[in-house]
Formats: structure tokens, sequence, C-alpha cells
């Protein structure tokens, strides 16, 4: 079978193998405690189409009808036709620091078999922490951003339409506050523990004025600083500031990044090959089924009968031995040296598997 050509992508990072990154502090890393706080509801959306969820969903019923006891109402538990209706979760991250009153986008999901919530509406549902408690209420239009039709057997949609978002649709009732700050100390965390990042950024830390041998590594994720004793109102917000500006040069782990099912190749652009000599042909196969129907002799009354047959025929490409790389190469001449072998996609990621074997790549491989 012929294999079809891949979409292979090249993301190069840098001019260099050797280049490092200067990056600013608030984006490598966070301060500890200011991460937000991640709440779940669950609700039900109504105002659908004839596209919510079957009859037989036992907790979209169960809903629909402890929603409209408060209402005074009362409805037959035998067979209710409500497809207008969807049970869905309701998820959100609110920001750390948010107050009382503050408005937060939130996700709506379905969870029983409704083929759509698109122009739902979110009836007023609770929101909670991981712990129980009510933070908020969620209530608005959904909007999935995509539609989904179907008449006759035939159906035309785009995007996924049963999930969406509303916009502003949770109203905080209590504030989310972060403890950060306590017993003149504070720590910054890597988003991606470096044993070198983290010496670096303490480093970056003591050239600020006031804060000079006030901060160390404890690990490769965290950077303990010791604030001034004497703190007045509003220094502790700008030394936040300045740290968080601080220029750093990071060091990220060499990786290629390989994905077989869509057959991508990423090259972090501090990734070394040592010389190497790759010679790469390919086999291609091509099986073709045939039905023949040969004629019964004459003077015969047996019926013709099929058979079949099969047509292989194979073609192998040979490609010249290229020298990949010299020492110290670029990202660039790697991806030229690659593109002269004139591989497909999945070719490339045998090619860069066999390198690995044979230890001639410096850095990670990372097959996904």
């Amino acid at each position: 079978m012929k294999l079809k050509n891949i979409l292979l992508s090249f993301i190069i990072f840098s001019s260099s193998a050797n280049l490092l990154f200067s990056a600013r502090i608030k984006d490598i890393a966070n301060i500890e405690g200011v991460t937000g706080v991640q709440v779940i509801g669950y609700g039900i959306v109504t105002g659908l189409n004839n596209t919510g969820d079957n009859q037989m969903n036992s907790f979209t019923v169960q809903s629909v009808s402890n929603m409209l006891k408060r209402f005074g109402l009362t409805i037959p538990q035998s067979n209710p036709r409500i497809r207008n209706v969807a049970a869905v979760m309701v998820t959100a991250t609110i920001p750390s620091f948010s107050k009382k009153g503050s408005k937060i986008d939130v996700q709506v999901s379905s969870i029983g078999d409704a083929t759509s919530l698109q122009g739902g509406i979110l009836l007023m549902t609770p929101i909670a922490t991981q712990t129980g408690e009510i933070i908020g209420m969620a209530q608005g239009a959904v909007s999935v951003g995509g539609y989904d039709y179907q008449a006759l057997g035939s159906r035309v949609s785009r995007n996924f339409v049963t999930s969406g978002r509303i916009p502003n649709g949770l109203i905080l009732e209590k504030a989310v506050d972060s403890e950060f700050f306590g017993n003149q100390m504070l720590r910054v965390i890597l988003r991606e523990p470096d044993f070198t990042t983290s010496d670096r950024v303490a480093e970056a830390i003591n050239k600020i004025t006031g804060l000079e041998n006030s901060a160390f590594a404890i690990d490769a994720g965290t950077i303990q600083v010791k604030l001034p004793s004497t703190l007045k109102d509003g220094e502790l917000i700008q030394y936040i500031s300045k740290i968080e500006t601080q220029s750093v040069v990071s060091d990220p782990t060499s990786k290629i990044v390989i994905n077989e099912r869509t057959g991508t190749v990423v090259i972090g652009g501090n990734v070394q090959l040592l010389p190497s000599v790759v010679a790469h042909g390919g086999l291609e196969i091509t099986i073709q089924k045939q039905y023949i129907v040969p004629q019964p002799a004459p003077f015969t009354i047996r019926p013709p009968r099929p058979v079949a047959t099969a047509e292989i025929n194979t073609n192998e490409q040979f490609n010249p031995s290229i020298p990949l790389v010299v020492q110290g190469a670029t990202v660039q001449d790697i991806a030229n040296a690659l593109n002269a072998l004139r591989v497909s996609p999945r070719d490339l990621i045998a090619i860069f598997q066999a390198l690995k074997e044979a230890g001639s790549i410096q850095g990670e491989l990372i097959i996904q």
C-alpha cells in the first residue's frame, strides 16, 4: 500500500545551535500561590431545537423535575418530552485576587446524548471549588462557535457543538484570595524545572536593588526570596514587579519531538548532531486485486466462474549517501541536509530514530 504524503513542519527556534534565550521571569515562572482556582458545577441548558438529551437520560429528567418543583410545578415521570434540554458540566478557572462581583468566562460541555448546544441558555447554576464551597452563580447564552444541521440522513457540521463558552457567565459572590507571602518569604516556581535556569533566576533576583543576596535556588523548580523586614505600604508589589520583569537567560533542554500520527517533526534550536553519513532508500509496494471471468469450453454447460488474481509491483528508490552534518552545524544546516535526502516525512521519522540509536543526536528524542 502506498503511503500518502504527510505534513512535515520544521519549527526553527534559532539560527545557532548554541544560542541562549533571554526571557522575563514572569514568562517562565509564577509566584507560588498565584495560580488561580479551578471551579466546577452541574446545570441544564434549555432552548435547544430538539437537540437535547433523550428522555432515557434519567439524570436530565430528574434535574428538570427538581427545578420545576421549585416553581410549584409537577411533571409526569413517565415518558416526559424534554428534547430541548441538556445536562451539562460547567467549568472555569478563576484568576487569583478576583473580587466579589467579578465576571468570569465559563465553559459548558454536555454529559448526556445531546447532539448540539447551539442556541441554548444555561440556567442559573451554582459553581463550587474543590472543597464544595459555592463561590458564584453561572448563567447565560452558550456560544458554540459552529453548527450542526441534519435532515433526511444528510449532515453538515462545523467544529464541535456539544461544548461551548459563556463570556462573563460567572458572577463571583466571594473573593478569591491567595496566600503568597509569609514570614518575609515568597517563592518563584518555574513552569519547566531546570537546575541551570533555577540558579540563573536566583542570580538575576540578587541583582535587584534592595534584594542583594536574598534569593537562592531550593531545587530545580523553586527559588526562595527573602524580602526586607522593613517593608512599607506598596513595596511588596514593587519588589514582585521588579522580580517578574527581570530578564533571565534560560537554558532549555535539547529536544526533538516527533508526532507519528501527523508526521510533524519539531527540532529545538539547541539540538546538535554529531558528524554522520546517511543513505536511505524507499521501497514502495503496490498490490492491485483483479477479477477475471474465464469462458467455459465450447459445447459445455458449466457456467463461467470468476477467478481472483493479484498484480504486485515494487519500486525501490535509491538515494546517494549524504554527509548529514559537520561539527557546529545550525538547525538550518540540519534541515537543508535532511531535505537533500528527498525523503517523505514518514521516512524522516525513521532516520531520526536511527540517528538516536547510533548516538548521533545530542538531545532528547520524544516520540508521541
